[in-house]
């Protein structure tokens, strides 16, 4: 039975990833190839300039992550911290699953420097903040696009619904940090009721319980860097505002600050949408045409914008398997040594839906 589910599991991650390339296929041939190269030629030597900003955002990814481990990390280089950085980046790249997979991968290559709860905990942290400024630079997208596109009726009732919604998120959440709410906890155990979710929840529990204690006592143990690693993540989001306005620019877009934050704020909503897409390919590519449309910038441009960011993520991610290579660490295994025993943890397929946490005893 478990083999069955394992097994539709990839099958149905393939089907999309299929239909995601024939969608990327599709866009590309009926926009016209040479119509697309030209756009690519114009962006240019902004290309270098946006694997650069890439690069930097890598580093800035890495120090924030830095800042959420709370054990002594003077033995931990940052040319390692970098390079691990850059191979969970590039695993990453697969989608939800793979995001998951690839801090599996991280804490397995620093195994020897990090102790596993730590860096359990450092991923939690990590990822909870990213989420967080995530959904403020989307709120701040979708209130500027609600201001200043030209939206139908319909589309301006789904866009404040949904800011409302992740409004109301942010602020439950700011609220749950301030007075120690386990909210993800109690959500999971209201949800574990369902009959036909039962086990599932229940095999997750534990390490929902604990990355959110993690998250929800890192504020007050450690407030300088929780504000780091808070401000770093913001900082990465600019970044990447940063990235859509100067590919713009380049291909002579006439577009205001305002609207490149406007269009990486929406594409984080596309982003949410194809998750369930390996890569999110073609899903990610026609959102940004449509997104671009809705301001007034042709859809070729929101094509070559999407495709000049796929090869910036394809350089960082080509450079991610080289340190993978050059580090030759065992995936997959970690051995645990304690006080008269030794066993070994596996971490799970990223396919759980959960963060990759084992237990000794």
């Amino acid at each position: 039975m478990l083999e069955l589910q394992v097994v539709s599991r990839i099958s149905l991650r393939f089907f999309a990833a299929v239909l995601g390339l024939g969608l990327l296929a599709y866009l590309v041939f009926r926009t016209g190839p040479s119509v697309v190269w030209k756009q690519v030629q114009a962006v240019g030597w902004g290309l270098a300039l946006i694997i650069v900003l890439g690069g930097f955002s890598q580093l800035v990814k890495t120090w924030a992550w830095r800042q959420a481990l709370t054990c002594d990390i003077s033995g931990l280089s940052w040319s390692r911290s970098v390079c691990t950085q850059l191979v969970s980046d590039a695993v990453g790249q697969l989608g939800v699953a793979g995001k998951l997979l690839g801090d599996g991968i991280r804490l397995s290559l620093l195994s020897s420097r990090v102790p596993l709860a730590s860096g359990i905990s450092a991923c939690a942290i990590d990822g909870g903040l990213h989420t967080l400024t995530a959904s403020v630079v989307t709120i701040l997208g979708i209130i500027a696009a609600l201001l200043l596109a030209p939206l139908s009726g319909g589309w301006r009732v789904h866009g404040l619904l949904l800011a409302a919604a992740l409004l109301a998120v942010v602020a439950l959440a700011a609220v749950a940090v301030t007075n120690g709410w386990p909210l993800m906890g109690n959500t999971a155990r209201a949800i574990g009721r369902l009959r036909w979710l039962h086990k599932w929840v229940r095999d997750k529990q534990s390490t929902i319980d604990s990355a959110e204690q993690n998250l929800l006592t890192f504020p007050r143990e450690a407030p300088k860097a929780f504000w780091a690693s808070l401000m770093l993540n913001l900082l990465w989001h600019a970044l990447a505002v940063l990235e859509v306005y100067v590919v713009l620019r380049f291909m002579g877009a006439s577009i205001a600050p305002i609207g490149a934050i406007v269009l990486e704020g929406l594409t984080k909503v596309i982003n949410l949408l194809g998750a369930l897409n390996p890569g999110n390919l073609g899903t990610y590519e026609g959102g940004n045409m449509l997104i671009a449309k809705m301001f007034g910038v042709p859809g070729t441009a929101g094509l070559t914008l999407a495709l000049c960011r796929r090869t910036r993520a394809a350089f960082w991610a080509g450079v991610g398997a080289m340190c993978m290579i050059v580090m030759k660490k065992p995936i997959g295994q970690i051995k645990i040594r304690g006080e008269g025993h030794e066993k070994d943890l596996f971490f799970p397929h990223a396919s759980s839906g959960g963060a990759a946490v084992g237990h000794s005893d």
